[in-house]
């Protein structure tokens, strides 16, 4: 008897029609064993040109921890705050990091042809994320609660309404653009983020083009 309940387990735990077997298997087939946190890379990766990924990631950590911090507040208490002020200055400065060392990035792959080896996905989804982060920076922007978002309000409003866009994204709404800043773009970067890095640890870092071995 135990061994039939046993062997019951079992087949009910390898059932394909389960879904949790099937979404434990898209998981852990996303990459290849071994590569999702590698401890060796080619010895290519030496060179500088391929720091500024990890750079970018690590000022996009600064962004939101700061951002965290600034939403703890509310959003007027870095105006009248000495901590607030630096702790706005830190998420200013760590979004211009961010979009320097995503644009040295970007033209980097650029010109190594990044998208070679099946890595076209991962070179889209880079460029995808750059876009949508132009948009959560201009949100940011308008967010700010003081003049020059007003200004930057009342200079973007013409280009979006002729868009037909402005039907949904007003902004000259403050509320819905702080929304749209600290809950629904940082969501879309931090999830084509994951794919992105997804797709360079599934298909590898692209190798120089003087030391392209895939043909």
């Amino acid at each position: 008897m135990t061994t039939s309940t046993g062997a019951k387990s079992a087949a009910e735990t390898t059932d394909p029609g389960n879904w949790t077997n099937r979404l434990r298997g898209r998981i852990e087939g996303l990459v290849p064993p071994g590569e999702a946190l590698p401890d060796r890379q080619p010895i290519y990766v030496a060179s500088w040109i391929y720091v500024f990924g990890v750079l970018t990631l690590s000022s996009l950590a600064v962004v939101i921890l700061s951002g965290c911090v600034l939403a703890v507040g509310g959003v007027q208490w870095w105006h009248v705050s000495s901590l607030g002020h630096y702790v706005n200055s830190v998420h200013l400065w760590s979004v211009e990091l961010f979009f320097g060392f995503m644009v040295i990035h970007l033209w980097g792959k650029f010109w190594m042809a990044a998208w070679r080896g099946k890595r076209a996905m991962t070179w889209v989804s880079g460029v995808l994320l750059f876009g949508i982060s132009i948009g959560t920076s201009f949100t940011g922007f308008l967010s700010q609660t003081n003049f020059s978002a007003q200004w930057i309000a009342g200079e973007g409003k013409d280009g979006i309404n002729s868009t037909g866009a402005g039907a949904f994204f007003n902004v000259l709404n403050p509320g819905q653009m702080l929304l749209w800043h600290v809950v629904l773009l940082p969501l879309v970067v931090v999830l084509i983020v994951l794919i992105h890095i997804i797709q360079v640890r599934r298909h590898g870092v692209v190798p120089p083009l003087d030391a392209d071995l895939e043909g």
